[in-house]
């Protein structure tokens, strides 16, 4: 069976001047589809097999390209947004026929020359059309480990979760709220640490270093913030409220709680009944 929006080999059953057909292998009188002749590998024979890609031409017939697609149905992959219309949005992905992502798959709007993560799937017309609801369309079987630095797009929040992440945009993973301490825009590329592996393998991520190589990091900002100040006061202590403190640094309580220390074990602030100051 020839399958719409995958990779598959199959045989030249024939050739003509505008191309040639394929057909499944050993199945010279079953379905054909045709690969234009400008895509057809040189020296190219009758029995060949030959890899290619199907999907629909702009007449709705379905067609073969050798063309590298970055989605095969099923996947996932950031496509750059090439026009909005009335029925939705098309995305670039290399071929002649821009790839559809209707106005109910966006889960955000999404502009001209956006980058969005989004899952190839077959809709209920027999269409090839991309869907920015990926959740279920991401894998967990990655091979990173606790501590691996990763890289991946942010494309959904729930706020009783957190920022949802596609790590190298195929890998499900999450950024609990504990560890959102900066708003996170859908469609934004982060780097984050593995912080969790959680039974069905899926990642807990983090923004911030492991504690005791951040304390640093956070102990320099708060003294650049002190510098800053024209009387080297900042009214922030361990005593300040959790919600303010991460407004003002971005920080959560107990990692401000280390920065301070650092600084007051190293002698360069004071820690009043107010807030914290820098020592001259």
């Amino acid at each position: 069976m020839i399958e719409l929006g995958k990779y598959q080999m199959l045989e030249v059953c024939k050739k003509t001047d505008f191309g040639v057909y394929l057909c499944e292998p050993g199945s010279a009188n079953s379905q054909r589809i045709l690969l234009p002749l400008k895509e057809v590998p040189e020296q190219a024979k009758l029995n060949d097999l030959i890899k290619v890609f199907v999907y629909k031409d702009s007449e709705d017939r379905e067609i073969a390209t050798t063309t590298d697609v970055p989605i095969t149905v099923g996947g996932t992959a950031v496509l750059k947004v090439k026009q909005t219309t009335k029925i939705g949005a098309f995305l670039e992905w290399g071929l002649m026929k821009d790839l559809l992502l209707p106005f109910k798959e966006q889960t955000y709007k999404v502009n001209e020359g956006d980058n969005v993560l989004v899952a190839l799937y077959i809709d209920k017309s027999n269409r090839l059309c991309a869907t920015m609801k990926v959740y279920d369309f991401l894998l967990s079987d990655s091979n990173y480990k606790l501590g691996d630095l990763v890289s991946g797009i942010v494309y959904d929040r729930i706020d009783a979760f957190g920022t949802f992440v596609a790590v190298d945009n195929i890998y499900s993973a999450l950024i609990p709220n504990n560890e959102l301490f900066k708003p996170l825009q859908n469609g934004e590329v982060i780097k984050a640490r593995v912080a969790g592996i959680r039974e069905d393998n899926k990642l807990t991520l983090s923004l911030r270093d492991k504690s005791y190589i951040q304390m640093d990091t956070d102990a320099e900002m708060i003294l650049q913030n002190l510098v800053d100040e024209e009387d080297g006061f900042l009214p922030f202590h361990d005593k300040s409220n959790a919600e303010d403190i991460k407004n003002k640094f971005q920080l959560s309580k107990n990692a401000f709680k280390r920065a301070i220390g650092k600084l007051y074990k190293n002698g360069t602030i004071t820690i009043e009944d107010d807030g914290i100051r820098l020592k001259k």
